[in-house]
């Protein structure tokens, strides 16, 4: 079958070409997209010159969700709705298939799913309901990155879960402190942010502080980070500085290049840090039966969304990519009509 890939092939700069696909798996139709911020690294050229020469051209994009096409096993029928897994597991590893170098990951060194069609294995598609609200669904896969990391937060932890903060008043800290407040309710969840705008809609944290706003003997059991590049040296130092004894460390955010950390007072106080990225199948599993019990987390969500773009043509994919661009919190939502 004949498919097209709508590939960037340098920044700013897209271009169609015309593949193969092999009907066996499942085959789906993109329906709604979601722009992620390594997206736009790769659009704009922030990454490094010998990343973009040994990657591009690649199709972007990895969240979102479809319409099922053609399934060769028949677990799945024609027009099911699915979300997409990115994360695609080569050959089996110790550790998890998200932390495992032998995994490939959509839109980060093979294509992701800006096409006509994307060919999948059977497990990489998860089922969601029909009732589900689309333009949130768009972005399941950053929902489960949150997800992921509050899974393992709770393996690890050994002190009381009383008092949590979270670190970053953009998409993924809005999503980790709405997913702390339900899957913990008893716990007190704080978010420490830097943008009064953004932080008046964490209306579901107990409470909110500016982080040059903290007071002096407040203290925290365990930390989220979801600040990221070089501004997560500050948000890490001063969770370090109240987290309590035996506390954890959660680090979501993505930093370009390296940022030192008081490893004396990790040490003094006997802190675990916990890297998290990417997420894997029961994460998706996790999320969207999270979603089915607990539907008024859409209302909440939908507040993340601040763009939503009709993609007809490669004049409108790059149009949605500079509008994302200058938008300084929430998603942007590609309807995908190509």
């Amino acid at each position: 079958m004949i498919n097209i890939v709508y590939r960037l092939k340098s920044p700013k700069f897209f271009e169609e070409s015309i593949d193969e696909i092999e009907l066996d798996g499942v085959v789906v139709r993109p329906t709604y997209l979601s722009i992620c911020q390594a997206d736009q690294r790769y659009y704009q050229g922030s990454r490094p010159a010998e990343i973009l020469d040994k990657k591009l051209p690649m199709a972007l994009i990895h969240e979102g969700i479809g319409e099922v096409v053609f399934d060769s096993e028949d677990n799945f029928k024609s027009g099911d709705k699915v979300v997409m897994i990115p994360n695609t597991p080569f050959g089996g590893d110790v550790c998890r298939a998200n932390y495992s170098y032998k995994s490939k990951f959509r839109g980060s060194g093979f294509d992701g799913f800006t096409s006509d069609l994307i060919k999948m294995e059977s497990d990489r598609v998860i089922r969601i309901p029909d009732d589900f609200n689309l333009h949130v669904s768009a972005f399941i896969e950053l929902i489960s990155v949150a997800y992921q990391g509050i899974s393992k937060f709770e393996e690890i932890c050994v002190t009381p879960k009383d008092v949590l903060g979270v670190w970053g008043d953009g998409n993924l800290g809005f999503i980790t402190t709405l997913l702390l407040k339900e899957m913990f309710p008893q716990s007190k969840v704080i978010i420490f942010g830097k943008h009064q705008d953004n932080l008046d809609l964490f209306s579901f944290a107990d409470e909110v502080y500016r982080i040059h706003d903290v007071p002096d003997d407040l203290v925290v059991d365990h930390g989220f980070e979801c600040v990221g590049s070089s501004a997560s040296q500050s948000a890490v130092d001063q969770m370090i500085n109240i987290i309590n004894p035996q506390g954890t460390i959660n680090l979501f955010g993505v930093s370009e290049y390296p940022i030192p950390i008081n490893t004396r007072l990790i040490l003094e106080k006997g802190l675990t840090v916990q890297g998290n990225s990417r997420s894997e199948r029961e994460d998706f599993i996790g999320v969207v039966d999270l979603l089915s019990k607990n539907p008024r987390l859409f209302t909440y969500l939908e507040k993340l969304i601040t763009n939503v773009c009709e993609i007809n043509s490669l004049d409108d994919l790059k149009e949605a990519f500079d509008k994302d661009y200058i938008s300084k919190f929430g998603k942007t939502i590609l309807k995908w009509n190509k």
